[in-house]
């Protein structure tokens, strides 16, 4: 029964993850999203200067938390609530005209300050 139970529960997240991942969901969409971004992308801080511009960002929400983890050695950021911007995007709380992000089903675009450090990204899907 238990080894039932386990698969069942293995196809059923499989099925939700695969959902999640089509390339025109959007993240506001759906409570669990996973999707990848791929464009320019880069890091700044004291002591590390990084980007590409082949780069990607795997985007996964839980709720209303998103993740964005980076390709090519670049630290992630986690833990970003969101609210709806307009129809099309929507943009991280707390963001003001020099720290941002905003995403939608086709596009991300960075640009976030914690302390010394910076992110930006100009991906699309």
């Amino acid at each position: 029964m238990k080894r039932i139970l386990g698969t069942l529960s293995a196809v059923g997240l499989s099925m939700l993850l695969l959902n999640s991942c089509s390339k025109d969901k959007d993240p506001k969409d759906s409570d669990v999203f996973i999707g990848s971004y791929e464009g320019n992308i880069a890091y700044k801080s004291n002591t590390d200067d990084k980007s590409t511009s082949n780069g990607k960002v795997t985007v996964s929400k839980v709720g209303d938390t998103y993740n964005f983890a980076f390709s090519d050695g670049i630290p992630n950021v986690n833990g970003i609530s969101f609210i709806k911007e307009d129809e099309e995007f929507s943009i991280n709380v707390g963001s003001s005209a020099t720290s941002y992000i905003r995403i939608n089903a086709s596009k991300l675009v960075m640009l976030y300050k914690v302390d010394d450090q910076l992110w930006t990204a100009n991906c699309t899907r």
